[in-house]
């Protein structure tokens, strides 16, 4: 049976290394998603254990049946866990409609925020992206006052802001062109 591990590539910059989540991931990811400050501006909710381990699951599906999905961030000096970034395809009901692009994404626990390693861990991510996706786009999402992921988003390249619905709530959306050769 394969790993997560063997299905996502490992990635690495000067001070990350993103590599395929573990079953021993679970706990500080779940620790994480439950955190108040990291969901406020994410679902507003923090995460159940039930919820957390639905997508860390959902995350191995991703890398099973579409070729891309959603990296543990660890810090490479310390092999500390400091977040997740990734692409997912997640039908989500959206105005614009996002089906078949996919979804760039990124959390990091509280104490990592604030250093850089989401700028880092993303550019990093959309570079596979480029090399290794036959997308001619990807999309991320965000509530219009995320101020730090949308800042992230435009170091990575994202631009083309449009302000839309995801459900009920107003959401902005962000598109970045594939970068080839």
């Amino acid at each position: 049976m394969p790993s997560l591990e063997t299905l996502a590539p490992a990635l690495h910059t000067d001070r990350l290394i993103l590599r395929g989540h573990r079953a021993e991931d679970f706990d500080a990811s779940a620790a994480m998603w439950a955190d108040p400050d990291v969901v406020a501006l994410i679902s507003g909710k923090p995460s159940t254990k039930e919820q957390s381990w639905t997508r860390l699951l959902s995350y191995s599906g991703h890398w099973l049946h579409l070729g891309f999905g959603f990296w543990v961030v660890e810090c490479k000096k310390t092999a500390t866990f400091l977040g997740e970034v990734g692409f997912a395809d997640r039908r989500r009901n959206t105005l614009p409609n996002l089906d078949g692009t996919p979804e760039a994404g990124w959390v990091f626990k509280t104490d990592a925020h604030g250093q850089g390693y989401a700028t880092e861990a993303v550019t990093r991510m959309l570079e596979w992206a480029d090399e290794r996706l036959e997308y001619n786009q990807t999309s991320c999402i965000f509530d219009p006052e995320h101020s730090g992921s949308i800042k992230v988003a435009e170091k990575a390249g994202f631009s083309n802001k449009v302000l839309g619905t995801y459900g009920a709530l107003e959401t902005l959306f962000m598109w970045r062109t594939r970068k080839v050769g």
